[in-house]
């Protein structure tokens, strides 16, 4: 994959398939791609890019080296003795200066499908970042945790909505109270994670399943389907049927659906529009 030896230092890289698959890497493996600044201004501009990128249908994010994303990045050992002192001055500092000005659930509004195949290390607001992807990939063996108990925190960044979402209450209380740490087989037993791969089938295996939607799945439709599901999650089934009824009959008109039922009879691979930079 272009840029995988690291050869550039932008914070994270960006590559787009012929097939209409965006592919993000967090580029910071000597700190195992741990959260900063420049991490986030990286994937933000990143995202920004897949987003408007007619030619884009589905985005994959991952890291570089052994770590997905672990945690936020604290410093190293030698800072340790005058820690205090900068937590001091963190609590006088806006969090977005820290973290970055985009909570982490900012990915479950975009338009398009994302990814995250994790390759390793995945801690603390990485945890959040991979969870707010619509699905999840991991290498055999990677280790997840929940780590903000053991740091003196608070379930950051919306941890607390999601994790009860995708597996239960007793669960997300289990991970969030503990911080224990799990690996990627046993997420996969909780439901965090599509599928555990082989750590070198795994961006293989993840993006076979990407370019799949992306050659066969409407953009136009994926976008709405995603604003339902995160949508009706603060919905009960009657206001989710009731909305339902009205995006349905939104759809209908739409190109996508003549060509999804034609491709169907006869046989064919659908040929979907793209989204432009400016549909909704």
């Amino acid at each position: 994959m272009p840029g995988s030896d690291g050869a550039s230092d932008e914070p994270v890289l960006y590559e787009a398939t012929p097939s209409g698959v965006a592919i993000l890497t967090f580029n910071r493996p000597e700190r195992l791609n741990a959260w900063g600044p420049d991490l986030a201004a990286g994937f933000y501009a990143a995202v920004d890019r897949a987003e408007r990128d007619p030619a884009v249908r589905v985005i994959v994010l991952t890291g570089r080296g052994r770590g997905f994303c672990a945690g936020a990045f604290l410093g190293t050992a030698t800072s340790a003795p005058t820690y205090g002192e900068t937590i001091e001055k963190a609590a006088q500092t806006n969090l977005a200066d820290l973290v970055g000005e985009r909570p982490p659930h900012f990915v479950t509004a975009l338009r398009k499908p994302i990814i995250a195949a994790i390759n390793g290390s995945c801690v603390g607001i990485g945890l959040t970042q991979a969870l707010m992807c619509d699905i999840r990939f991991a290498a055999a063996g990677a280790k997840f945790a929940a780590v903000f108990a053991r740091r003196g925190l608070i379930a950051e960044f919306g941890i607390s909505w999601i994790l009860p979402r995708l597996t239960s209450w007793g669960v997300a209380l289990d991970l969030l109270l503990s911080g224990r740490t799990f690996l990627a087989e046993e997420a996969a037993e909780l439901g965090l994670v599509k599928e555990v791969v082989a750590p070198e089938d795994l961006m293989a295996r993840t993006l076979d399943y990407a370019e799949e939607m992306a050659r066969s799945c409407s953009p136009a439709s994926m976008a709405v389907i995603k604003r339902q599901v995160y949508g009706d999650a603060s919905r009960d089934v009657a206001e989710a049927t009731s909305r339902a009824e009205v995006l349905l009959h939104e759809a209908m008109p739409r190109p996508d659906v003549i060509e999804g039922i034609t491709s169907f009879l006869e046989k064919r691979p659908p040929r979907f529009p793209s989204l432009s930079s400016t549909d909704a």
